[in-house]
Formats: structure tokens, C-alpha cells, sequence
């Protein structure tokens, strides 16, 4: 079946990086597009970024724009995103996310099917 399994997450401070990892299975990761979202306390499940099945095109929410990047490594089924200048109130827990490749990047989140676990992220002051 298929797995997401998040890692990387942590407590960290104002200011700091942190690189999340996704470890995709039991898919032809290669024929996905993959996202990150991230859910804080008492908050929607937000979008945060996407990367195409070959990583030739990426979009960031407007929040994160200029301090995360989103990677992957096909060789590896593995998806990253690279946090810095981390503001608390990035604080949530980050999930991976998979959909079948599609003609343009998607941004909702009932428009992926395979979820992991999600990976905490706390960004104290």
C-alpha cells in the first residue's frame, strides 16, 4: 500500500532551519505530484507548496514564499522542503501529500489522495 512518512521536524527558534523529508512507498513516485501542507492548533489544514512529478515547476503559498523551497529526489521517492528564517507562527504539523501528475500544480487539499502522518514543527520565540 501506499506510505508517506514525514521526518525532520522539531523544536526550534525564531530565525532557525529545518529541512522536512518525505519518504514516499508503494507508488511510481515519479508519476506524482507532490505537496506539503501544514495544520496549526485550531487552524484548517493549509497549503504550503507543490512540486511537479519531474521537479521542473514549483508554487509556494504567499506565506512562505522567499523562506521555503520545495525538492525532490526521484532516485530516492523521497520529497524535501527546506525551511529558514522560521517565524512562530509556522508552527503546526507539516504533512506530505501525493496526487497523479496532473497538467498544472493543485492546491487543495481534496485534491491529493495519499497523506502521511504529518511531522510537528514548533518555532518558539
Amino acid at each position: 500500500q501506499v506510505q508517506l512518512v514525514e521526518s525532520g521536524g522539531g523544536l526550534v527558534q525564531a530565525g532557525d532551519s529545518l529541512r522536512l523529508s518525505c519518504a514516499a512507498s508503494g507508488l511510481f513516485f515519479s508519476s506524482y505530484d507532490m505537496a506539503w501542507f501544514r495544520q496549526a492548533p485550531g487552524k484548517e489544514r493549509e497549503f504550503v507548496a507543490a512540486i511537479t512529478w519531474s521537479g521542473g515547476s514549483t508554487f509556494y503559498a504567499d506565506s512562505v514564499k522567499g523562506r521555503f523551497t520545495i525538492s525532490r529526489d526521484n532516485a530516492k521517492n523521497t520529497v524535501y522542503l527546506q525551511m529558514n528564517s522560521l517565524k512562530p507562527e509556522y508552527t503546526a504539523v507539516y504533512y506530505c501529500a501525493a496526487t497523479i501528475r496532473r497538467t498544472r500544480l493543485r492546491v487543495g487539499r481534496t485534491d491529493y489522495e495519499y497523506w502521511g502522518q504529518g511531522t510537528q514543527v514548533t518555532v518558539s520565540s
